[in-house]
């Protein structure tokens, strides 16, 4: 297995079959299209993406240490074939819709300015995890962990709290529909 360290990709194109399968660190990911490309098998720890498309890659057994992904295109992955050992990552202005982190323990993971629409969280371990400012239309929230998490700026997001685990998980008043939206009742906001 290849070991690339403190390297700057920018502009590549991995979407021919060009990408060099290993473990990378500390490198730098800019404007890349990895999309369809399988990155199963490889790891990043401290690496970051910006700008980059990652949607429809192969996530099997791909370690994610410490990775920041920054204004990247990520729909339909699949992070719940992730190697779990360490997962770790956070995500500032991407597009995760249609993905899944079924079953993945993923606590205090930050999600900021993020489209999360139609993503699966079902039976995820979300402790203390940051949705700031995030778009969680038709998101799946299924027995998942939500203890500590904070959705006060968020919004669209429909959580059922008796089928999910939301001790002291955070929620702005405007994101009180979302709490209650299966009993079909109308919350008027007095205006």
């Amino acid at each position: 297995m290849n070991y690339i360290e403190d390297r700057i990709f920018d502009g590549n194109q991995f979407t021919e079959g060009n990408f060099e399968k290993g473990d990378y660190e500390l490198c730098t990911f800019r404007q890349c299209d990895f999309s369809g490309t399988d990155l199963s098998d490889s790891g990043f720890t401290d690496c970051v993406f910006i700008d980059c498309n990652l949607s429809l890659v192969k996530l099997i057994n791909t370690a994610f240490r410490d990775t920041e992904f920054r204004g990247c295109k990520m729909l339909g992955l699949y992070f719940e074939t992730c190697n779990a050992f360490g997962l770790s990552f956070s995500f500032d202005h991407c597009q995760l819709n249609n993905s899944s982190f079924y079953q993945t323990k993923i606590k205090n993971t930050r999600f900021r300015n993020s489209q999360l629409q139609e993503t699966d969280f079902t039976e995820c371990d979300l402790t203390g995890a940051l949705f700031d400012n995030c778009d969680l239309v038709n998101a799946v929230f299924d027995n998942t962990n939500l203890v500590k998490a904070d959705f006060r700026s968020s919004h669209n997001y429909s959580i059922d709290p008796e089928i999910n685990r939301v001790k002291k998980a955070l929620f702005s008043l405007s994101g009180l529909p979302g709490l209650v939206d299966k009993y079909d009742i109308i919350i008027d906001n007095g205006s």
